[in-house]
């Protein structure tokens, strides 16, 4: 239960919450924090902050201070990699990621939490990729004081089917990469689709330990994808020949090498003709022609989902379908845009 008091009668009192102070443009943060004891050379602060009253806390049995919540909170949302470093500030609690890897948000769990009266928790985007110590979600009580059961029955919700907030660190793969194509392969062009596909495995952290180029025939494209598993790849990246043209084999060659659970066509633009398979557990990708002129493809919102140990099947391919059109944005600012989200 809250007690108001006048300003003037405050001289001793113990401050019952953080009260913010916001400067525009200058600064938002906590004056005076929870606990502190109100004294005469604070009252003139407290009244340019608009404070007239200040008030004065007794908690009822089944009652909760707004700090005692966002821990509550913190605790029950906060699953693997995922740390708060700091008590509450202004009773909310910032959740941060322990470790470099892939955000991952149970939507359906974020929701039903949030569905709970007073409560509330806000997050970045499900599989956004994040560093050590990035700011990943916040949470909160709604009022200063309120009642303990709403509280405990949100953290209940959070804590089902494991949390809702987590962090996969990406595994470090051995990346296979097969270049198909006749013109590629003849040397009549230059191929340009390599450098492309290594500096998107580099940059999550993997390593390119083959590269194998192949014909336009599936026989071939069988042998080299059995080759790379042999050396040890257990990643593989197959370029060219996805599309509808009869003289793109790949796939058939990824067919004929074992290949199971063979996913053709994926809801993004770029990249509809994006195929996902799996041969002994091994990822087989296989990268449509889009790739060499798109800067961001679907490829850039699988690979980390695979990295992270994520099995993506036909449901995942056509959950992709809201957030994956590309806007070919004269300057691209991807991941810091819509695309993928």
């Amino acid at each position: 239960m809250l007690k108001t008091i006048e300003l003037k009668d405050a001289l001793g009192s113990k401050l019952a919450h953080d009260i913010t102070e916001i400067r525009p443009g200058e600064f938002k943060g906590t004056a005076f924090r929870r606990g502190h004891t109100v004294c005469e050379a604070d009252l003139c602060h407290l009244q340019k902050l608009g404070k007239t009253h200040l008030y004065l806390i007794d908690l009822a049995e089944d009652e909760i201070h707004e700090n005692e919540a966002a821990v509550i909170m913190a605790t029950a949302l906060a699953g693997n990699g995922i740390i708060w470093k700091d008590g509450p500030k202004e009773g909310k609690i910032s959740l941060l990621a322990e470790t470099d890897g892939l955000l991952s948000v149970n939507t359906a769990s974020l929701a039903a939490f949030n569905m709970v009266d007073e409560v509330m928790c806000a997050t970045l985007h499900n599989y956004t990729l994040v560093r050590e110590g990035d700011l990943v979600a916040g949470t909160r009580a709604i009022p200063l004081v309120m009642k303990r059961a709403p509280i405990e029955r949100a953290a209940a919700i959070a804590k089902q089917n494991g949390s809702v907030l987590a962090v996969r660190p990406l595994q470090r793969a051995q990346v296979g990469l097969v270049i198909t194509g006749n013109e590629v392969y003849h040397g009549l062009i230059q191929d340009r689709f390599a450098p492309v596909l290594t500096e998107k495995v580099e940059a999550l952290g993997s390593e390119v330990v083959a590269l194998d180029f192949a014909p336009d025939d599936a026989e071939v494209i069988k042998g080299v994808i059995g080759s790379q598993l042999d050396r040890g790849c257990n990643l593989l990246l197959l370029s060219g020949g996805m599309s509808v043209d009869p003289d793109d084999v790949t796939r058939n060659g990824i067919r004929l090498a074992g290949a199971t659970e063979v996913n053709y066509g994926a809801a993004v633009l770029p990249g509809s003709m994006f195929l996902v398979a799996y041969l002994d557990e091994v990822p087989l990708l296989g990268v449509p022609a889009c790739g060499l002129y798109h800067r961001i493809t679907v490829l850039d919102l699988v690979l980390p989902r695979i990295l992270a140990g994520e099995k993506i099947g036909k449901a995942e391919l056509a959950f992709l379908g809201h957030g994956s059109l590309c806007l070919d944005c004269p300057e691209c600012t991807y991941p810091k845009c819509h695309f993928g989200k």
